[in-house]
């Protein structure tokens, strides 16, 4: 075919998984426990503001990395929760979610040749994102039962071309939240090796059991070399707003604010807005929606039990990894398919979270992010499936 053909990079990786198992639940109509979005409402206000923007007429292009007020107001919320202070003109992009924040910041930041480490199992982005930036990926296990890490596993898989490394705490697929202790020894490391830290944290009000999210930019050391991630999505339950923000030292801000602009030129004006009211929620709303998402785990994991499979709690995020093995398939993506197809419940395969599929070919990863109807259809599903015997 000569030169008439894909670019290498993009041949190195395939399609999301994740949005592929979603196209599938629609075509069974199948209860879609694979993509994580939420099946129930935004808050009214927050639904409310954006109603309001638009009828004012704020549907233009924004400012290229964010509207004012809405840095403003990601600044003044991060002061609130973490005690971070943030310079809302100098630190901050606003992004088309953050997914778009995280290709953007490794753009701006990776030079070809680089080396990244990322922890895994790890959510499927992270690999083309670093691929996409000319960068290698080294990966460094999350072993069950609790996801931890091995310290010199960690240690040996930084050297003098190591650049940066990705850490997403709370952490998808497997709910780990990152202690204080660890996210010390990773800070440390950091600085040793002069290393930036990307840090997806979506989900950081979302955690369990007493579990406390520790953003790394509040680590001593690392307030110059992280750039922090996040969005709307997952905390206010508007997954199709895309839109989100990277916090970012101004050293390194210039070159994220370039790539973003342009990739998207800039998130959605009236959405924007909306956020402001959705950042200005009273704590009482956090707490509210983590009791919510407590029971919702609950229920998913008594579903599994019932149904065979084994799964240890997640402690954050709205996610069960589980090992699959009682379904006796050949490998985790034969069971997807055919539990989204005859059981009609849509998974993940757990071999999309691993450099290689072997690792996950026994697990699957199930969403709680539903309304317990939701979750409890799905449950009905999976035990007439298991009891009839595949």
């Amino acid at each position: 075919m000569g030169r008439i053909r894909s670019s290498t990079k993009a041949a190195a990786f395939t399609e999301s998984v994740i949005r592929e198992m979603t196209r599938l639940a629609m075509e069974h109509d199948a209860v879609n426990l694979a993509q994580g979005f939420p099946d129930f409402p935004a808050p009214a206000e927050v639904k409310e503001a954006a109603r309001r923007a638009v009828a004012q007429d704020l549907n233009q292009y924004p400012v290229t990395w964010g509207e004012p007020a809405f840095r403003v107001a990601i600044a003044e919320k991060y002061r609130r929760s973490y005690g971070i202070e943030i310079d809302p003109d100098r630190q901050l992009c606003v992004t088309c979610g953050s997914t778009e924040g995280m290709i953007a910041a490794m753009l701006g930041v990776l030079d070809p040749g680089d080396e990244v480490v990322i922890f895994e199992p790890y959510y499927e982005n992270y690999g083309p994102d670093s691929i996409l930036a000319g960068a290698r990926p080294r990966y460094v296990r999350l072993r069950p039962p609790d996801w931890s890490f091995d310290p010199a596993e960690l240690r040996a898989a930084f050297g003098d071309r190591t650049r940066g490394i990705v850490v997403n705490t709370p952490n998808n697929p497997t709910g780990k939240v990152f202690s204080r202790d660890e996210l010390e020894a990773i800070a440390a490391l950091c600085e040793r090796f002069d290393v930036i830290a990307f840090t997806d944290e979506i989900y950081e009000h979302i955690v369990y059991d007493g579990a406390k999210h520790v953003p790394l930019a509040s680590i001593p050391g690392m307030e110059d070399r992280t750039i922090t991630v996040n969005a709307l999505s997952k905390t206010y339950s508007v997954t199709g707003w895309r839109v989100g923000w990277v916090i970012a030292p101004s050293s390194l801000v210039d070159g994220i604010r370039k790539v973003h602009d342009f990739l998207t030129v800039g998130a959605p004006t009236p959405l924007q807005h909306a956020g402001v009211a959705a950042l200005q929620l009273p704590e009482s709303y956090y707490r509210t929606m983590a009791r919510e998402y407590e029971e919702r785990r609950a229920l998913m994991l008594s579903i599994l039990a019932e149904t065979g499979f084994v799964a240890q709690p997640p402690r954050g995020a709205y996610y069960v990894m589980a090992d699959a093995s009682h379904l006796g398939f050949d490998d985790d993506v034969q069971a997807a398919t055919t539990l989204v197809r005859k059981a009609r419940v849509a998974t993940v395969p757990g071999s999309s979270f691993f450099a290689d599929p072997a690792d996950g070919r026994s697990l699957l990863r199930f969403s709680f992010s539903k309304r317990l109807e939701t979750l409890e259809e799905a449950g009905e599903r999976l035990r007439r499936f298991v009891g009839a015997g595949r």
